[in-house]
Formats: C-alpha cells, structure tokens, sequence
C-alpha cells in the first residue's frame, strides 16, 4: 500500500493560483467523487484508490492510499479543476511518499506548516476534511489511520510542548496593523463580511479594542445575528455591502466566494463618499474577497493573507526549542505509522497462508472421516492425518530447498530455520 500526498501551499504558490484550488466544505464530496472517477480507470491497478482532500486559505492538499502511487492522474485532474496547464501546476506542487507524507501530514495537523506556527484551526480543518471523505466513501483503513495518527500526534505536541505559546494569528495581526493606521481604534467603526470561524476570531479580537460600531454582513442573516450578539454590533444582508460600504473605516472579509465580493468600483465611490478619509482592509479569503486592484488606490490600506505572514512570523524564533521538541514527537508518530503500514502490508499474505492452511485441514478431515466410516482403528486415522497435514505444511519448503542453487541454499535454510525450527533454538 503506497500513501501519498499531492499538494501546494503558501510556501510553493501564490495567492491567486492557490485560490484556483480552494474547496468549500461543500464542494469537497463532489470533488472526491469526480477523483474517484479519474482513479476508476480500465487499469484496475488504479482501483480502490482512498482519498481525502484538506482546503484552506494557505492549502489545498490531495492525501490518498491505494496498491500504486497515481499522482499524474491527481495532477491533471487538479490542474482542470484549476483551469491551468498541468505543466504550471507541477511546477508549484509538492508530492511526498510513504514516510515523506506521513510526516507531512503529522506536521500539519501539528501546526508546524502553518503561516502562523502553532496555530490550532488546520486541526479542525483537517477533521472537517476527514469526516467528508468518510462519508463520501473515500476513506479506508489506511488514510484513518493517518489522520487518526495525525490527531494523536497534535494533541502530544499541543500538551507536551509550547509551540502554540505567545503565537500571532491572522486575527491579532490585523488589529496590530490597524492600530498602527488609526490612533484610537475606538472611534473607529469595523465591518465585517462573512460569518465562518476566521471572521468570527477578527471580531473577538477587533471587539476587545471597543471600536464604536461593529457590523457583520453575511448571506445568512441568522447566522450574522448570532455572531453581531456576541461582539455586541449589527447585522446586515450583504447586499447592502455596497450603499454601506462609506460608512466603515476597517474592512474585514473572509467567504467562500469564489468570485470577489467587494469590487474597485465599490470601493472607489465609498472613498469619494469618506472624502478620502483612509480605509484598512483586509481580505483573509482565498480566493480573494476584494479586488486586487483596490491595493492600488491612494487611500485605500488593503493586506491579503499572504501580506499578513511577516507579521504573524514574529516571535517564531523564541520558540524553536518547541519546535525541535515538536518534531521529535513528530518523529515518534511516523515510526509508529509506517510500522503499522508495514504489518498490514502482509494482511493479504496472512489471508491466503490461511486460506490454503484451512483447504489443507479440509481434505484431511474428508479423508479421515471416510476412513473412520470404513472402520479403519481410531489412532492410525488419526496418526495418517497429522502425517498428512504436516506433509502438505512442509512441503513447499523442501522443493525450494531441493531446487535452490548452491548460493541460494543456505538463505532458503536461513529462511526455513526461522519460520519452523523456533523451539530448536
């Protein structure tokens, strides 16, 4: 069984091509049966492939498992799914094998391979893509055990390490930056678009700092009323964004969109409404949220996710005793992972050895019963049928053991010594 991982993220691509390849929760069980069909081939080699798919705003990755490595077949269908050229997209993706993808895959849910080192949503996501491969069909007996695995291993480093100690997110940067923009955040008023746990995260933050407005705008009314409750501001429909959008001084917007919600033209008629008073956005949403083009308005402050990493980096050097200490957990968790793949790689070997063992026990039973029927003495039926079965066990290692060549002979006696000669020793 060969366990693979195909995949790009923050260090290999940048923004606007990895939010070609962004899944929503809900797009993830479509795209997991449109996989399956690429892997469902006339080359039955490719068959029962398991696969699971992790997307967020700094990744998407492909995790499977299956009898051979189908990688090319993943690329391409990533790479349409993306509307690029396969050779663009091998160009920004990382593919990793067996023990490679394991670790992967452990310092991932261990926060190791995030934008902000430590940080504890990639756990959840990666859960969340978990569960939808389950239900999908997608998910066997070898990718559970990875994730399972992934998850223990997160929880050890979370609780015997401080790797997520004093770390920045996404959320804390923001408000970081916009204090250095705005001398009071008080008197400042904070729109928020969207209503998932990233922007839920910003506004607990933002509202620490009492600014004197806070707005959430969602598509779901309901669910922006729950979170505008808890932050003590308003909810809106998001298709008042646009008449609205003059009335705040920080932006924040993170959706599922797939086209950009919040566009140059919008934002340029608010700017002549604020009369050119400055506007701090950022759009932690991939893919983007806010038109790129808005960067280049005067009075416009606007941060991607990507813009964001320097600020989140900080403090990162003080903790690698933790990360040194992360990663031999780490360590620990692949070991015991790839040990466990290897012993059911003999799981069907184990299967036929019994399979063959039980027709042996069959045809001696059969034998004996017809024997005993025919009243043959009890001890002799019994003593022909040990013979037999100890014949039929045997004999495979002698005619290897006849046939061999002189070299080959002694490993084959070596081989024979081991697997029946035990209690000798």
């Amino acid at each position: 069984m060969v366990v693979w991982t195909l995949g790009l993220n923050q260090t290999t691509a940048p923004l606007d091509l990895r939010g070609r390849f962004a899944f929503a929760l809900d797009q993830m069980a479509p795209a997991l049966q449109k996989l399956r069909s690429i892997f469902d081939t006339d080359d039955t080699t490719h068959r029962r492939v398991e696969a699971a798919i992790l997307s967020t705003c700094n990744r998407t990755e492909i995790y499977c498992a299956g009898q051979f490595a189908a990688q090319d077949h993943a690329m391409h269908w990533l790479a349409e799914h993306g509307g690029v050229s396969p050779a663009l997209l091998r160009s920004h993706v990382y593919v990793l094998q067996n023990e490679q993808a394991a670790r992967h895959a452990f310092r991932v849910a261990s926060g190791l391979d995030s934008m902000v080192l430590g940080e504890a949503q990639i756990l959840g996501q990666m859960k969340d893509a978990v569960r939808v491969a389950e239900s999908a069909g997608m998910l066997g007996a070898t990718l559970n055990q990875l994730f399972q695995n992934s998850f223990e291993v997160a929880k050890h480093v979370r609780t015997a390490t401080e790797i997520g100690t004093h770390s920045i997110s996404m959320a804390a940067a923001a408000v970081r930056l916009a204090a250095q923009l705005f001398e009071d955040l008080r008197q400042t008023r904070v729109l928020f678009v969207g209503a998932g746990e990233m922007i839920e995260l910003a506004a607990v933050h933002f509202a620490a700092r009492s600014p004197r407005h806070i707005a959430i705008a969602n598509r779901t009314l309901q669910r922006g009323d729950r979170l505008a409750a808890r932050v003590r501001g308003e909810a809106m429909q998001l298709s008042d964004l646009p008449a609205r959008l003059a009335e705040f001084d920080i932006v924040v917007s993170c959706t599922a969109s797939t086209l950009p919600l919040i566009g140059l033209g919008a934002v340029e008629r608010a700017l002549k409404q604020r009369r050119h008073r400055p506007m701090f956005m950022v759009d932690l949403a991939v893919p983007r949220d806010i038109e790129p083009e808005v960067k280049a308005l005067q009075d416009v402050y606007l941060y991607t996710i990507d813009d964001l990493a320097q600020v989140v980096q900080e403090g990162k050097a003080g903790r690698q005793a933790s990360v040194a200490q992360a990663e031999q957990i780490i360590d620990s968790g692949v070991q015991r992972f790839m040990q466990w793949a290897a012993r059911r790689g003999t799981v069907p070997l184990i299967q036929q050895l019994n399979a063959q063992v039980d027709r042996w026990r069959a045809a001696e039973l059969s034998r004996a019963r017809k024997r005993l029927l025919s009243g043959e003495d009890v001890e002799t039926v019994m003593e022909a049928l040990s013979r037999g079965l100890a014949q039929k066990m045997l004999h495979g290692a002698r005619a290897e053991l006849h046939a061999a060549d002189d070299a080959g002979r002694a490993e084959i006696a070596q081989t024979i010594s081991r697997l029946f000669l035990r209690e000798a020793r």
